[in-house]
């Protein structure tokens, strides 16, 4: 069967009555818990593998991954409004949403976050349709070198998150470093910096870093400076207008990260997080204005909601033509697919065109579904700014506690949650980027096991990592990247001869 042929099933499955009806469920539901601090897709997904029992697998798929883009897609909400990232995958568009929302902008912001996210999520769909079993190709060949090299690629932006002082930028990637070895070694099953306690087997869970370090931080920031008024212009959500200056700042933001995101998201353990921190960083970089990042700028925002939305697209890529997970909620969902009785990997776009071509043209209509949604809803969504702010901090305090108890069950990760959020009020007063934390700790866990891999199959020979085109191609940039910036500044520095 020709790939015109499978494309035209696959539109078929998604608009059907029954295909658009799961479509509108599936986005929905993942809207409402992307919103939610800490109710991310994994939890959702799980809870509909035994609804989807007895389904047509088509439509269980296509509901699903609904739910996946939909979550991802909504949850840049309570990131903006809350500052309390509703998923991992929006923690960075709360560096500039957040602020935004604070100068009375919330209305502007969501608008740009929902457009962003329409873009990023529809160009993924598109480069998914167009280059999906080729794509499955390059994506083998990345490999624990080229991995390795890659994190430390995303290492040299800490300098980008620095927002003032590069030592405490520093201080603060060392500080994630240190909790991301904290568990069981992955390779020698030995525990670390456990200090004997048995709930710390398992290590630190990423979203009780990043709900304390950003959500709690700022309810103490506001419980201690409650007699100052913190927000311009309380209730007020302000213009959801986009003016043509602020569309021609965010044009190149989106257009960059729709392609960076969705190749990103192809690689398998990269995922949405990694994709929306490389798409600010990238964009800070480039831009002529970065010390506006940070302070509520239009690109540093609409980057990182560009980047994850397009990841999210190309994160299938690995799971339908390879069967290879590239994230937790992708794991969860070949979970899903083998209790359903389908097997991914190369031959699914054969034997299950339909199946294959049914979730890439669903996600046409669910992105359209998404931006129907949510734009309508901004100026009533916004209105939480104009909570009181006793109950607001109660709520969010409440959606936290209970975003990290679902995790697992555990009261010690409440008390985790606890220690995190005094950790990052005293980051935030005594000014340290709590970004270089959060960036490290997700590329800890990764380096390491890349690094331990790569030198297990060379017998401990460096040599791996320029053996290997791509990953020296990639060394090659990293040295780059650190070394021509401060060489394009002396020569700026220095006098015209």
């Amino acid at each position: 069967m020709s790939v015109l042929d499978g494309m035209i099933q696959g539109f078929q499955v998604a608009f059907s009555i029954q295909g658009i009806m799961f479509i509108f469920i599936g986005v929905l539901l993942g809207t409402i818990i992307g919103m939610l601090p800490g109710l991310g897709p994994i939890t959702a997904i799980g809870v509909m593998i035994p609804i989807s029992y007895g389904m047509d697998p088509n439509m269980a798929l296509v509901m699903m991954a609904g739910v996946y883009y939909g979550a991802v897609f909504g949850g840049s909400t309570s990131s903006i409004l809350l500052n309390a990232p509703g998923i991992a995958g929006t923690v960075a568009s709360s560096f500039d949403g957040y602020p935004m929302a604070q100068q009375g902008k919330a209305g502007k912001a969501l608008a740009i976050a929902a457009i962003s996210s329409f873009v990023g999520g529809t160009v993924g769909v598109i480069l998914l349709m167009a280059f999906a079993p080729v794509l499955a190709k390059v994506a083998i060949v990345f490999g624990p070198a080229e991995y390795f090299v890659l994190m430390l690629l995303a290492l040299t932006a800490i300098s980008s998150l620095a927002d003032g002082s590069m030592n405490k930028a520093l201080i603060s990637s060392v500080l994630g470093f240190m909790v991301a070895t904290i568990g069981i070694d992955g390779q020698t099953g030995t525990p670390r910096f456990t200090f004997g306690s048995m709930n710390l087997l398992n290590g630190v869970e990423f979203l009780v870093i990043a709900l304390g370090l950003f959500a709690l931080a700022e309810v103490w920031f506001l419980i201690i400076n409650r007699k100052k008024k913190l927000f311009k212009g309380d209730g007020n959500i302000g213009s959801l207008r986009i003016t043509k200056t602020e569309f021609k700042e965010m044009r190149g933001p989106v257009g960059r990260q729709s392609f960076l995101g969705f190749i990103l998201g192809i690689l398998p353990g990269a995922g949405a997080t990694i994709a929306s921190f490389i798409g600010y960083i990238t964009e800070k970089k480039i831009s002529k204005t970065p010390e506006k990042f940070g302070t509520g700028s239009v690109a540093g925002l609409a980057a990182p909601e560009t980047a994850n939305n397009a990841a999210t697209s190309g994160a299938f890529v690995p799971l339908l033509s390879l069967g290879i997970p590239g994230s937790g909620t992708t794991a969860v969902l070949l979970g899903a697919l083998l209790v359903m009785g389908i097997q991914p990997g190369p031959l699914l776009i054969q034997d299950q065109p339909a199946l294959f071509w049914g979730v890439i043209a669903s996600m046409y209509i669910g992105n359209i579904f998404l931006l129907i949604l949510n734009l309508p809803l901004i100026p009533y969504i916004s209105k939480i700014l104009s909570i009181p702010r006793a109950m607001l901090i109660s709520l969010v305090i409440v959606f936290c506690l209970i975003g990290v108890y679902s995790l697992s069950f555990n009261t010690f990760d409440l008390y985790l949650l606890l220690v995190f959020g005094v950790v990052g009020y005293l980051m935030k007063v005594l000014d340290f980027p709590p970004a270089p934390f959060i960036l490290s700790f997700i590329l800890g866990g990764m380096m390491e096991q890349s690094l331990r891999k790569a030198l297990t199959i060379s017998n401990g020979n460096l040599t791996i990592f320029i053996d290997r085109p791509i990953a020296l191609s990639i060394l090659i940039v990293t040295v780059l990247a650190l070394t021509l910036p401060p060489f394009i500044r002396k020569v700026k520095g220095s006098p015209t001869i």
